[in-house]
C-alpha cells in the first residue's frame, strides 16, 4: 500500500518512527512542508489550502491509497474536508491523546502542550466535550509558540529552549500535574527534557502509535499484507534538517526538494 503522509516539518517523522514498527511491505511518501512552516501560525484557510495541495500532489504522483495528517493543527483545519474531498482514500489525522490522558491521570490534573491554533479549532474543542463526561479533571492548557522552531533548527539542548519549557511546565508541576498530553508531533523531540523537570514518573501521552494501528488496522481491511520491507521516501518544500531526521529515523531514502503548488491552477 502506498500511503502519504504530511507536515509542517520533521514533528511527523516521529509518527513515521511508530508506524515503520508495526507496517510493513508498503510504501511511505512522507512530505515536509517546511516552505509554509509552522503550521501552527497560519489560519484555518491557509491551512486547509496547503493541506488539499500536498494531497493532490500525493495523489498524483504517487498514486497514494491513504494518507496521515501527521499534524494536530493541519488535522484541526483540514481533515472534514479532506475526507469530503477524497472519499476513496483512507484519511487519519492526529488529535491530541485528551482520553487516554484522561485513563491515566491519578492526581486528575492534565496538562496539555499544543500550538494555539490547536487549542482554538473547532475539533479540539468538540473532543474536551465529548471527552467530559468520562471523568472530572483539571486541565492546564499551553501554547507553545516558538518551541516548533527551535525543534526544527535542531536547538533542542539550547538554553532558551529549556527556559521556554520550563516557563510552561513550571505551573503544571505547582498544581500537580501527573499526566501531559504532547499535542503537536514535534514535542515528543523534546520529552527528555520535559521528563527532567516534571519527574520520572511523569506520564507522557504521544499519539503515534495509535496512528499506526489505525494504519495496520484500515490498510488490512483493503487487502493490504502486512509483511515484507517498508520503503520510506523524504520529500520538502524548502530546507530541512537532515541532522534532525537521522535522530528520528534508521532508514529512509531522499527524494528531495519538491513543489507541490504548481499542478494546482
Amino acid at each position: 500500500m502506498k500511503v502519504g503522509i504530511f507536515d509542517s516539518g520533521l514533528g511527523g517523522l516521529t509518527v513515521v518512527k511508530e508506524i515503520s514498527k508495526l507496517f510493513k511491505g508498503g510504501e511511505i511518501f512522507y512530505i515536509a512542508d517546511t516552505e509554509y512552516a509552522p503550521y501552527g501560525e497560519k489560519s484555518k484557510d491557509e491551512i486547509l489550502e496547503h493541506s488539499l495541495s500536498i494531497t493532490k500532489y500525493l495523489i498524483k504522483n504517487h498514486n497514494i491509497e491513504a494518507l496521515i495528517i501527521a499534524c494536530n493543527t493541519a488535522t484541526s483545519a483540514a481533515v472534514k474536508e479532506l475526507r469530503m474531498e477524497f472519499k476513496d482514500l483512507i484519511v487519519i489525522g492526529t488529535e491530541p491523546g485528551i482520553k487516554p490522558a484522561i485513563t491515566m491521570t491519578k492526581s486528575n490534573n492534565v496538562g496539555v502542550l499544543a500550538t494555539s491554533a490547536t487549542l482554538k479549532g473547532q475539533k479540539y474543542q468538540t473532543l474536551l466535550n465529548d471527552l467530559a463526561i468520562l471523568k472530572e479533571i483539571r486541565l492546564f492548557e499551553q501554547a507553545c509558540p516558538g518551541l516548533v522552531e527551535k525543534i526544527e533548527n535542531g536547538m533542542i539542548e539550547d538554553n532558551k529552549t529549556h527556559e521556554m519549557l520550563k516557563s510552561w511546565l513550571e505551573p503544571m508541576k505547582k498544581s500537580g500535574v501527573d499526566t501531559i498530553v504532547l499535542g503537536c508531533t514535534h514535542y515528543p523531540l523534546v520529552s527528555d527534557i520535559i521528563k527532567d523537570y516534571m519527574g520520572k514518573d511523569i506520564n507522557l501521552i504521544e499519539t503515534g502509535f495509535a496512528i499506526a494501528k489505525r494504519l495496520e488496522d484500515l490498510s488490512s481491511k483493503k487487502g493490504h499484507i502486512n509483511e515484507g520491507e517498508l520503503d520510506i521516501k523524504l520529500y520538502y518544500t524548502k530546507d530541512i534538517n537532515l541532522n534532525m531526521v537521522n535522530l528520528i529515523l534508521d532508514k529512509y531514502t531522499i527524494g528531495g526538494k519538491i513543489k507541490v503548488r504548481d499542478i494546482n491552477g
